[in-house]
């Protein structure tokens, strides 16, 4: 029929291990995202690819990309309630691939994750307590959800311990960030705009 446009369609692909995780207990996680997003997921476990479309014509294409990221997030090994955050407006996924930082070495890969990660966990604790973000060490990335500023603070600090820069010069450096990040916050809070 004449005027008939095709349904806008987004393929994410996830991996294979993660798609348990994508679906829930009972396609409980499946139905949360579909549900608060208006959207249809398709799971094609064969190729390991998720199909987003939209459950109705009314449903605004910003729906459909926010179930894409909520879906490239869970993949990319956040469990789902944090994958979720992305439903808010000024939440992002930031991803740094350390192969582009470090190159394919396996022993460098797994040194640079160790610093990253710190010993018992610690130094990812304190980049996401110092940013509020989340942060997840995958095989060769590093994931990131939060607001803009700090998830691009996180990322930067995440790159400069993959450079090889010591942990109390990455938080001092985050500090001096975040003080400008408030900062501006502050001074948005009593702008004349709504005057």
């Amino acid at each position: 029929m004449p005027g008939d446009q095709a349904k806008p369609r987004i393929y994410v692909k996830v991996k294979p291990e993660r798609l348990g995780a994508l679906i829930g207990q009972e396609g409980s996680v499946k139905t949360e995202i579909m549900r608060k997003t208006g959207t249809v997921l398709t799971v094609d476990s064969e190729n390991s690819m998720i199909i987003i479309e939209p459950e109705a014509d009314v449903v605004p294409p910003i729906n459909l990309m926010k179930a894409a990221e909520i879906v490239k997030a869970i993949s990319l090994g956040f469990p789902p309630e944090k994958a979720l955050r992305l439903l808010d407006d000024d939440q992002i996924l930031v991803v740094v691939d350390l192969k582009q930082v470090v190159g394919d070495s396996p022993n460098h890969l797994r040194r640079i994750k160790g610093r990253i990660i710190g010993e018992g966990g610690r130094a990812r604790r304190t980049l996401e307590e110092m940013t509020g973000t989340y942060i997840h060490v995958g095989e060769h990335e590093v994931a990131i959800i939060g607001d803009y500023e700090r998830a691009m603070a996180a990322k930067q600090a995440v790159e400069m311990l993959a450079e090889g820069r010591m942990h109390s010069t990455v938080y001092r450096h985050l500090e001096r960030l975040l003080r400008e990040i408030k900062r501006r916050e502050r001074l948005k809070m009593w702008s004349p705009e709504e005057i």
